[in-house]
């Protein structure tokens, strides 16, 4: 198992690197290995940002985890928390998308944090493609892209436009940047 796991490894990272989108390599004692990566791939002369993903394995376990996480910014907490069961309505509604989505999710509802993670397991004859674990980032990215649009539509008629311009990375664009 130890000679997938390097071919794993190094698998991913060359994935990463042919997209242009590796950022850091992660150390941690709790994984076997694990990378840090932007998504999606944008252009040098963008507007738009990328969104920071992981991947890793962890220690003794036979499965990758991909996983982007969500703290969203203190204007749309304000206008959740103005709407009197918006907040609640919102965090029922970003648990069915999850469900439906079949994605794995930590809700942090006190500090209005989410995890969205998926996992594929690791066969011991076959290393995951670059398609499939492409697959597995964009389905990731638009449960992301799909969580950020229904925030939208709670908060859009509570929000104040001026709180908005004072949020560095608010982008309205196709790029989903509400969040830091």
């Amino acid at each position: 198992m130890n000679k997938t796991i390097n071919i794993l490894e190094e698998s991913i990272r060359e994935y990463l690197l042919d997209e242009g989108l590796l950022q850091n390599s992660i150390n941690d004692s709790k994984i076997k290995f694990g990378f840090q990566f932007t998504f999606p791939p944008l252009s040098k002369q963008s507007l738009q940002k990328s969104n920071s993903m992981i991947v890793f394995q962890p220690q003794n376990k036979d499965l990758l985890i991909v996983s982007i996480g969500t703290q969203i910014t203190k204007p749309y907490i304000n206008a959740l928390k103005k709407s009197k069961d918006g907040e609640v309505n919102f965090l029922m509604e970003l648990k069915k998308l999850f469900l439906i989505k079949n994605v794995f999710f930590r809700l942090d509802k006190d500090n209005y944090r989410y995890e969205i993670s998926d996992q594929v397991f690791i066969n011991q004859h076959e290393i995951i493609s670059k398609n499939n674990f492409f697959v597995i980032i964009r389905n990731l990215y638009n449960v992301y892209a799909y969580s950020n649009l229904l925030l939208s539509d709670y908060c859009t008629i509570k929000i104040n436009p001026n709180d908005l311009s004072r949020t560095q990375r608010f982008n309205t664009s196709p790029g989903f940047n509400l969040y830091t």
